[in-house]
């Protein structure tokens, strides 16, 4: 054995980074591990359950699983780790949700299994009669909460009770000039296979024609949720120029409009609206028979929309997404109440077919003046980040980058306002922020893309959903702290293929020896396992 693996029994997986087969291994591996740490010369993968039981739901065996890591090990596969992953794989599906007529039904294929979970408070109180040693009848509204309890309980449920059909409403693709890629259409066809689920591709690959293609299979009327209202506008521009949908067909229910269409587009923000203590329009989720629900950037999803989607079970939903990872550890409530992962195509992968931008990722440390270090050592701990974020000598460096890249099409995007309005002074570029009317986002955007302007400086408003096809060139002064998805996020403002033919860089700046040199390590790891490397450039280097 001579792979680049090391399998360890406590779950983890070590990854040699410099072998020649680690780029085969990192692709096959990702399937159903994660990369909790990404040093130079050797990747910490773990193994979690909830990583084998998406991989399950995406056709994958423990027997593919396995081999896998027999394929690669550098030593023999530690035998309490064959026996844990064949075993936790054995636990998808012991438990099947299923509808007998009008009644949903609890059904075990393990009599043992049905009898310790139905024993436990929580699920108890979900179930009506029970009709033998293997099937519970489950109370109506419960469908969602049982799923999310008996991930809880390390039983995730199969769900075979179907769907609504919703109102049939005729939708389709209009293919004159383009044609669905390959891995949009198997995206597609292994979402309708598994019935409801999340699509996971990178920025830039066309998730909005996969949502296009399902809503043009699913022939009915279709909820689509997005983070924000320019996004909403995006996708019915996009719905307008690929499908048959006219403008009287498609409505944007946001925080200015209120239209409830076949095809209504409507924000997380006004969903999660409340007066006096109330979510003020849930009406939206029943005021149509919607067959369909489309939640764009799923791993956005804010909390109080999965407990509005336990009640949507019977709905099917498509969550898409570039990435499953979210910072409030809710993956599992992903899992269980969109569904599990159904299609994923590495990032790598989509670029070899030449679909997606290649990209060079550079972080830049910048030094601290003396003064300037003494007030980050004497800041209390919750002030450190801003003050290590926020460093005056990031400007110039700043400065420094758009020069080095005249010409290009340049993102500067940060997280302090304050800052952006420095550098928006010192680049002479406009500045995008939260604050920023609807109207003016949508102009200065349009101005970006058509090479009006040239550098544009934005908040964390252009992190998703915002497609600005000729940028090749992102420079990211601060953040938001450890965030692994923020990161994905901005990397795929650059990844759609540029007419002008230039690759894409992405520069992070980083004040040395202070958090923000921790928290960029943590930031770093989702694209770490989809095989970006960082080149670290040393800010006197760079200016010289």
């Amino acid at each position: 054995m001579t792979g680049p693996l090391i399998v360890q029994s406590d779950r983890t997986v070590l990854l040699e980074v410099a072998h020649p087969q680690a780029e085969d291994a990192r692709h096959d591996l990702s399937v159903f591990a994660e990369l909790e740490r990404a040093p130079e010369h050797v990747h910490t993968y773990r193994i979690t359950r909830l990583g084998l039981w998406n991989a399950r739901a995406a056709g994958h065996t423990a027997d593919d699983m396995l081999g896998t890591l027999e394929k690669y090990s550098k030593f023999p596969v530690p035998q309490s780790v064959t026996v844990d992953v064949a075993e936790t794989v054995a636990r998808y599906g012991r438990i099947v949700i299923e509808r007998d007529g009008e009644t949903l039904v609890l059904r075990g294929t393990d009599d043992a299994v049905l009898r310790e979970v139905t024993r436990v408070k929580k699920i108890g109180e979900l179930l009506g009669i029970r009709r033998s040693d293997t099937v519970w009848e489950l109370l109506p509204w419960a469908r969602g909460e049982i799923k999310q309890q008996l991930v809880k309980l390390g039983w995730p449920a199969e769900d075979h009770a179907g769907y609504t059909p919703g109102t049939p409403h005729a939708i389709e693709l209009d293919q004159t000039d383009w044609q669905l890629r390959g891995y949009q259409q198997q995206a597609i066809d292994e979402f309708f296979s598994g019935g409801s689920g999340v699509v996971v591709l990178p920025c830039g690959a066309g998730k909005t024609l996969v949502g296009a293609g399902a809503m043009a299979a699913a022939g009915t009327t279709t909820l689509i949720l997005v983070t924000n209202t320019v996004s909403a506008r995006q996708w019915r521009d996009e719905l307008l120029k690929r499908t048959s949908l006219t403008e009287d067909e498609i409505g944007e229910y946001s925080g200015s409009v209120k239209e409830v269409k076949p095809v209504t587009i409507a924000t997380y923000q006004i969903l999660t609206a409340r007066r006096a203590g109330k979510y003020t329009h849930l009406s939206l989720l029943d005021a149509l028979d919607w067959g369909l629900v489309v939640y764009d950037e799923v791993h956005l999803l804010p909390a109080p929309v999965f407990k509005l989607t336990a009640e949507l079970q019977a709905r099917r939903r498509l969550g898409l997404t570039a990435t499953l990872v979210r910072e409030d550890g809710r993956e599992g409530d992903v899992f269980s109440l969109i569904g599990p992962k159904r299609f994923d195509a590495p990032w790598k992968e989509i670029e070899a077919q030449g679909y997606i931008s290649p990209a060079s990722c550079f972080e830049v440390r910048v030094d601290l003046p003396q003064q300037d270090r003494l007030e980050y050592a004497a800041a209390p701990d919750d002030e450190r980040y801003r003050l290590a974020a926020t460093a005056p000598a990031k400007l110039d460096v700043v400065k420094h980058l758009v020069e080095r890249h005249e010409g290009e099409q340049i993102l500067v995007i940060g997280q302090y306002l304050d800052q952006l309005d420095q550098l928006a002074e010192v680049l002479d570029a406009p500045t995008l922020t939260g604050a920023t009317p609807i109207d003016e986002r949508e102009r200065l955007f349009q101005a970006f893309r058509s090479g009006e302007i040239k550098v544009l400086v934005v908040s964390k408003v252009a992190n998703f959903s915002v497609d600005l096809p000729e940028a090749t060139v992102a420079v990211q002064v601060s953040g938001s702290f450890g965030s692994r998805q923020e990161e994905a996020q901005r990397l795929g403002r650059l990844l759609r293929p540029k007419k002008s033919g230039l690759p894409a860089s992405f520069y992070t700046l980083v004040s040395r020896d202070t958090v923000d040199q921790d928290f960029a390590q943590n930031r770093q790891r989702f694209l770490a396992e989809q095989g970006y490397s960082y080149t670290i450039l040393d800010s006197p280097v760079l200016a010289a």
